[in-house]
């Protein structure tokens, strides 16, 4: 029988302020990439998210980024090197620590944002990315976009690859994400995600925005926690995904 992951980002509000519904997404996802403090999330909150993590055997993420939580991590930064390094080993750590203290721990990492969709062909980003896993510890596996510059260097340091698409979100012809920007860029139909992620995970197709089909690599299919309708989309997803035979598992 085939099989597939199914992520979201959690764990993405701060103090009072409350985004997604990570209760009902944790009974439906088998991965969490969990804010680290720097695009979202407050130690309290993320303690409380690996914890209902660690209850439902859902795996564990560290979901880094830039230091930028007033932009939500959606801003590119031209941060240095060295500096980049150390922001994203500074939130593999404190991630490990608060799954540790959940009676978990962080089974792999994945860049969010600005940063995710940078490192696509950012090469010196995506080094830096990928030094500062293999250096807080080099058998953490990396989720993200297959033919990417990030995969390249995570390879280079003998990390472990995992592929993920978006059920979610529009591709351009070329393979890269629609932006944020511009229309249909989110998709919000339950029914027909559902089906494009069976298509995506059965034949490793995909229509992109302008019609034409493209290839696909699939290990890990992302839903995003913060997009209106998201448990409904999940649970659509999910409940299609086993409809046709395809066990709903984590990759790690």
């Amino acid at each position: 029988m085939a099989a597939i992951d199914l992520n979201a980002d959690l764990g993405e509000g701060f103090g009072v302020w409350r985004l997604g519904d990570d209760d009902a997404m944790l009974g439906i996802v088998t991965s969490a990439n969990v804010a680290c403090g720097f695009h979202a999330g407050d130690p309290a909150s993320l303690l409380r998210v690996c914890r209902l993590a660690a209850e439902r055997g859902v795996r564990i993420g560290a979901q880094v980024s830039y230091r930028d939580l007033a932009g939500f991590g959606r801003r590119f930064i031209d941060v240095a090197v060295e500096d980049l390094v150390a922001d994203i080993v500074y939130q593999i750590g404190a991630l490990q620590a608060i799954a540790h203290a959940a009676g978990s721990t962080v089974s792999y990492v994945k860049p969010h944002g600005a940063l995710y969709n940078t490192i696509v062909t950012n090469r010196d980003q995506a080094a830096a990315v990928a030094s500062a896993v293999y250096l807080v510890d080099a058998g953490l596996p990396v989720l993200g976009m297959p033919g990417s510059a990030f995969f390249d260097e995570a390879a280079r340091a003998g990390l472990h690859t995992v592929a993920e698409a978006f059920a979610d979100r529009a591709y351009r012809p070329d393979g890269q994400l629609v932006s944020r920007r511009e229309p249909g860029a989110v998709l919000d139909d339950p029914a027909a995600i559902a089906q494009r992620v069976v298509t995506m995970a059965s034949s490793g197709q995909v229509t992109a925005i302008d019609g034409t089909q493209i290839s696909v690599s699939v290990e890990s299919i992302c839903v995003h926690g913060d997009s209106p309708g998201a448990v409904q989309i999940a649970t659509a997803v999910r409940d299609q995904l086993e409809a046709a035979g395809i066990d709903v598992r984590p990759f790690c």
